[in-house]
């Protein structure tokens, strides 16, 4: 029987969609002759809402949309073949699979989430893949990780109820839906930044699953 929740980040804790991203963002920048920020720096980005992106790379915020329409554009023709899954993740997934429900909260979209979801053929594992799209706020709001989670069998105990990720927006919405949280050294925030937000933190989304489990 199912007595656990775990909710994944996607980002930067299963899956690896840097590249596609950084030519998404590269093509819009080059669509509107805007100088294109470092590779570095995109990356840095990753796991932030597409708004907050563009504004941290200086764009006007009137031609956000502009820009972000030629992201999504673009990203959707290559999302596919440049994203993978990181290394222990399909194990994590069949892992937590076997004791918990499993859902996805990402400010990705969730319209691009399951297309690549469901091409790395684990979408069916999941009860729920929350986006950008379907809520106003973001992480580090509550609002993806409680949207969730009505999708979840309502019986189980938030202290049975986990939000793995790899950045502090995770830990912060975790926190903000008072569950509790697991960071991941699998992605785009370092052991000194996570540790600022959270003192659980393990290598990738596998060991917190089995942390989990042996809870």
């Amino acid at each position: 029987m199912k007595n656990k929740i775990i909710l994944f980040d996607l980002d930067g804790t299963l899956i690896d969609s840097t590249q596609a991203v950084y030519e998404g963002i590269c093509k819009a920048c080059e669509t509107f002759h805007y100088p294109t920020p470092s590779y570095e720096k995109i990356s840095s980005q990753i796991g932030h809402t597409l708004e907050d992106m563009f504004s941290a790379f200086q764009v006007e915020s009137s031609k956000i949309p502009e820009f972000i329409a030629v992201y999504r554009e673009h990203y959707g023709k290559i999302c596919n073949a440049k994203t993978h899954l990181l290394e222990n993740a399909q194990k994590a997934i069949i892992e937590a699979y076997q004791f918990a429900h499993l859902g996805v909260v990402t400010t990705k979209t969730g319209k691009f989430s399951k297309i690549i979801l469901e091409y790395l053929k684990i979408l069916d594992y999941f009860t729920c893949v929350v986006g950008r799209e379907d809520v106003k706020e973001a992480k580090p709001n509550a609002e993806p990780i409680l949207l969730a989670l009505k999708s979840m069998p309502a019986n189980i105990s938030k202290h049975n109820i986990y939000m793995i990720g790899d950045t502090p927006l995770d830990i912060q919405a975790a926190n903000n839906a008072k569950i509790k949280s697991i960071g991941v050294l699998s992605g785009y925030a370092s052991l000194e930044l996570l540790q600022q937000y959270t003192n659980n933190i393990v290598k990738d989304s596998l060991e917190a699953v089995r942390n989990i489990k042996s809870l």
